[in-house]
């Protein structure tokens, strides 16, 4: 395990500020001009408190504490803050956007202070990675060989490798998900590989692999073949359930070209479960997105045209009760006119009620509250396109300090 105690080196926000060492200081009275000595009030605080006090701060408020003083910033720094607090203000989820497609650099968006903060994400060497996130965790994933697994937290930069996944190593698609558990720190992350079977394309053998912090232990409980359809890269888990989407090999109605398969992972079961599980998709889609949102299944999709099912007409957003989809929002014309009209243009994720929404080909993020049905543009992102072609991408993750893997 290779770690990074430090936070970021340089400074956070995207404008420089003066901000010099906080010290008591000297000022003169109106009586007589006597100089009087003004003693600063958190000289009086003990460690522990004022270590609570931080801690009502915003995340970057946090990060700013380091440049008031030499011992804020070793409170701040310690490893012993990292791990036993939290910020104690409701925290909402920050989206990291990269702004290269060799390259995993990029800038990642605080909705509370409407601010870009330059960060360098560990482990990842391409955007390309497959990328999970859950309670603070980022899992990343190659998107290659499928076998370099990393769990990190992006703000702190500690990171832990994990053993390669068993299974085919070079599968065709591979869907990765993380679920952290907020009490016990401890979290499961789940690979679903999918691969054609030789000679045979409308059949396919998908197989899930379940990893646990715990016993650090893969398990692969569950290999099945399908039939007309085959596993991608989306999945996510909500509850303790498994859900990742297939796609139609050919032969189906339009309106089937997507499906929702779910896995209790708790059951392990294994013969035959997979494709009795399966739920049709709410309309005909042209590319979906799964995301937990407290511990509901919601599903961003881009809509088909009825003539033209490849075609995007539009964005929805639906969420999952039992197995029925009730739509929760569809995005307006004014906002969705800048996303193209291809049948896969757009990056989508989401924590609690705040679901993120980025066009591949612009570096423009739109929020979507879920509790206010709200739709808002993020501030611009600080890079511009170096190429027509160039793409976006990105992911969000909760900002948090004291979970580690």
């Amino acid at each position: 395990m290779a770690e990074e105690t430090s936070w970021f080196s340089h400074y956070l926000d995207d404008r420089p500020r003066e901000i010099g060492e906080y010290e008591s200081f000297a000022e003169l009275s109106d009586e007589g001009n006597q100089e009087v000595t003004v003693v600063s009030v958190e000289s009086f605080l003990p460690d522990e408190l004022l270590e609570r006090i931080i801690a009502y701060l915003p995340i970057a408020s946090i990060f700013r504490a380091q440049s008031v003083c030499k011992r804020w910033n070793g409170i701040v720094s310690s490893k012993k803050y990292i791990s036993t607090n939290s910020p104690l203000t409701p925290q909402k989820p920050w989206y990291f956007m990269f702004t290269s497609c060799n390259e995993p650099i990029g800038y990642a968006y605080d909705p509370v202070l409407r601010k870009w903060y330059g960060i360098e994400l560990p482990c990842i060497q391409t955007s390309n990675w497959s990328i999970a996130s859950s309670c603070g965790l980022v899992c990343f994933m190659d998107n290659d060989s499928r076998s370099e697994l990393y769990v990190c937290n992006p703000l702190t930069k500690i990171y832990k490798k994990l053993e390669e996944p068993p299974g085919l190593r070079f599968s065709d698609y591979g869907a990765l998900a993380i679920s952290a558990n907020r009490i016990s720190r401890s979290y499961t992350i789940t690979v679903v590989k999918s691969k054609q079977v030789p000679g045979n394309f409308f059949q396919w053998d998908v197989s899930v692999h379940i990893y646990d912090s715990q016993t650090t232990m893969w398990l692969s409980p569950v290999t099945e073949v399908l039939t007309g359809w085959r596993g991608g890269d989306e999945s996510v888990v909500c509850d303790g359930v498994l859900y990742f989407l297939i796609y139609s090999t050919g032969g189906g109605a339009p309106e089937n070209r997507h499906g929702l398969i779910s896995y209790n992972l708790s059951a392990r079961s294994s013969h035959g479960q997979l494709i009795r599980s399966f739920i049709p998709v709410p309309c005909a889609l042209t590319c979906g997105r799964l995301m937990n949102l407290r511990e509901k299944l919601v599903m961003v999709g881009g809509i088909g045209k009825p003539d033209r099912p490849d075609i995007i007409k539009g964005i929805g957003i639906w969420i999952l009760n039992g197995k029925v989809w009730q739509e929760i929002a569809r995005m307006p014309h004014k906002f969705f006119q800048g996303f193209g009209e291809l049948d896969d243009v757009f990056a989508s994720s989401g924590i609690d009620d705040l679901v993120y929404i980025q066009s591949y080909g612009a570096p423009a993020l739109l929020a979507f509250d879920m509790h206010l049905k709200h739709w808002r543009w993020s501030q611009k992102c600080p890079v511009t396109k170096k190429f027509p072609l160039q793409l976006f991408s990105g992911f969000c993750f909760e900002p948090r300090l004291e979970v580690n893997p």
